[in-house]
């Protein structure tokens, strides 16, 4: 497969063998060199896929959702691969549904329905929300709780992280009516607590935000 791409970009000689060798060590696939294709692992077949397309030092590099399908380890040691070609200068465009792997990008394009919600780095996406307005709901039942916790005063939008909920509200002060009317509508104990914003969080906002502009 690399010889063959290879041969497409026109790469011969010590300047073949040379970025061969690149790729193999930079892939991590020195060890499998004779292993076919097909019998390769989901996480090495993606990293070869992008050492494929990397060959011929290309200034620019667009990724579509290039960690889909692949173990937790696998996806480390990709991210860990673009950084390294972001650091020697290659710009990388990447897509994912993965906020978490946003948050390593240095520019971040929010998008929905096909609409671009916000553009900026992730610490200034963040940073338009004010200090202590992000709360973290522990309660009982936390996904029946959610359509509750959405019609409370103060409430801009919640939604449901794992056992727990997220609730972006107008004024810190609301926490303590949020443990009461949760409480009591049985879904005790409950604790509401300021969090740093998720570039989740600011997604789930924007939405929020085009969603309404939309129904004006």
């Amino acid at each position: 497969n690399l010889r063959f791409w290879a041969g497409t970009y026109r790469l011969w000689g010590r300047e073949l063998e040379g970025r061969l060798r690149w790729a193999r060590e930079a892939a991590e696939l020195e060890r499998r060199r004779r292993t076919l294709v097909r019998e390769l692992p989901g996480g090495y077949r993606q990293r070869l896929a992008l050492a494929c397309c990397l060959l011929h030092r290309p200034p620019v590099v667009f990724l579509d959702e290039p960690t889909s399908g692949v173990d937790p380890e696998a996806r480390r040691r990709f991210w860990d691969l673009i950084d390294q070609l972001a650091g020697e200068g290659t710009t990388v465009f990447v897509t994912t549904h993965a906020m978490d792997e946003a948050e390593r990008c240095h520019r971040v394009a929010l998008m929905h329905a096909g609409r671009l919600l916000a553009l900026d780095t992730p610490r200034e996406l963040k940073a338009g929300f004010a200090a202590g307005t992000v709360l973290e709901v522990g309660c009982a039942a936390a996904a029946r709780a959610l359509p509750r916790l959405e019609t409370l005063p103060g409430v801009v939008n919640a939604a449901l992280f794992g056992d727990r909920l997220h609730a972006v509200v107008d004024d810190p002060a609301r926490r303590g009516a949020i443990e009461t009317a949760l409480a009591e509508a049985g879904f005790a104990p409950v604790t509401a607590t300021p969090i740093a914003p998720s570039l989740e969080d600011v997604f789930i906002r924007a939405i929020h935000a085009a969603d309404l502009e939309g129904a004006a």
